[in-house]
Parts: structure tokens; sequence; C-alpha cells
């Protein structure tokens, strides 16, 4: 399934990326993602789910424009502050592409500690500005 969603998020991050680049929307001050679950600190099994979290903005498909609305990004051990929030996002393990406005996954993660995070892309896979980003989230997978 992660290759899956891997793939879908690659394609449609591709046919945005040369539009996309050097342009962020708006995102209201008042936006917060964050994650359902797992709880902060929680040690959990394979499969692990995650439930996304998101208030003051709607969710739409990569794709789609409307306003006030974006797409998950699910940041696995990803220190965000060495994102180019100015352009798409990467796809790759780390950054997985929620593109098709998916709000949980049911995956596999290596057993040790993990940190998670959500961050808002507009329709290009680009975060918002300003960056609608979830608290840090910290599991151990058994």
């Amino acid at each position: 399934m992660k290759a899956q969603l891997f793939a879908l998020g690659a394609s449609v991050l591709l046919a945005g990326a040369a539009f996309a680049d050097g342009h962020r929307n708006a995102a209201p001050e008042e936006a917060r993602a964050y994650i359902v679950s797992p709880a902060d600190g929680e040690t959990v099994s394979n499969p692990v789910t995650i439930v996304f979290g998101l208030e003051g903005m709607g969710v739409a498909p990569a794709g789609t424009e409307r306003e006030k609305t974006g797409h998950h990004h699910l940041l696995i051990n990803t220190d965000p502050g060495e994102l180019d929030l100015d352009t798409s996002l990467p796809a790759t393990d780390q950054i997985v592409h929620f593109g098709g406005g998916q709000t949980q996954v049911t995956t596999d993660l290596p057993a040790g500690t993990h940190t998670l995070r959500l961050l808002l892309g507009d329709l290009n896979h680009v975060p918002h500005d300003p960056p609608v980003m979830s608290e840090e989230v910290t599991v151990t997978v058994e």
C-alpha cells in the first residue's frame, strides 16, 4: 500500500512541480493539522494506523483548486526545518503524499522510535503560507 501511495503522489507531484515552484497559497491563521492517533509517546505494533486531523480548512485531492483546502503529507523522521516550503514537497519514503485526500493510513513502520508530523499541501503539494503543520508525535514500534 505504501508503494502505491508513493507512486500516486510522485506522479501528481511531477505533473504540477514546474507550475507550483515559488508559489504558496494562503492558509487561514487558525488552520491546524494534527495527528488524532497514535498518541505522542505511544508504543504500537504493526500495522500502524495513523489518523489525520484538520481544523479551519478542508481536505481536497491533489490537483483540486479550491480555496482553503489541501491534502496531507506525512513526515516520518523528517526535520521540517530542512524542507523548502516554497516548492512542491518531494515524494519519498519519509515524505508520504496523500494526494487522494486520504485522512488516515495503515502501514508498517520498522521497529524502533519514529517521529511523525503532518504537513498540508495545496493542489500542487506546496505547503501553505503560513504552513499548516501538526505538532510532532513520537511513537515506538515493537
